[in-house]
């Protein structure tokens, strides 16, 4: 799974997250793309997931690009645990994704492929979604 190899703090704050993607929002690299409609945390299982799930349904053909790294560490007390004594320690790390963000690139298969596995790539990720192309068409 996806995580820094170093950061500069330990933890950090929850944050929210406002407004729309200031870049990321063009496609770079491949043909179709999967574009956040609305915002998000995603932890790097659930990239993980939508990354296998859209390989396996494209056989392993093409080249897909992860836009997305998940570089907030998000912290957890254990159950039944009182309050107080200061905050727990990071569990896992998450990505705050804002809408018009491309999530993930595909190149080097047709377009009904890259629908079906970007279909189901998106049943993976915690927000709505919507797949566009480099030609314009957005379907």
């Amino acid at each position: 799974m996806l995580r820094p190899k170093r950061t500069k703090y330990r933890k950090a704050h929850k944050g929210r997250v406002h407004g729309f993607a200031k870049g990321g929002t063009r496609l770079n690299f491949g043909a179709y793309g999967l574009k956040a409609m609305a915002a998000g945390r995603v932890t790097s299982r659930q990239i993980e997931a939508a990354r296998r799930a859209i390989t396996r349904h494209m056989k392993r053909a093409g080249r897909i690009w992860i836009c997305i790294f998940p570089d907030v560490p998000v912290s957890t007390k254990p159950a039944e645990v009182r309050m107080g004594k200061g905050k727990g320690s990071p569990e896992y790390w998450m990505c705050r994704v804002k809408p018009g963000r491309i999530v993930f690139e595909v190149d080097g298969v047709s377009l009904p492929l890259a629908k079906g596995a970007f279909d189901r790539g998106a049943a993976k990720l915690p927000m709505a979604t919507r797949m566009v192309t480099r030609f314009g068409e957005g379907t």
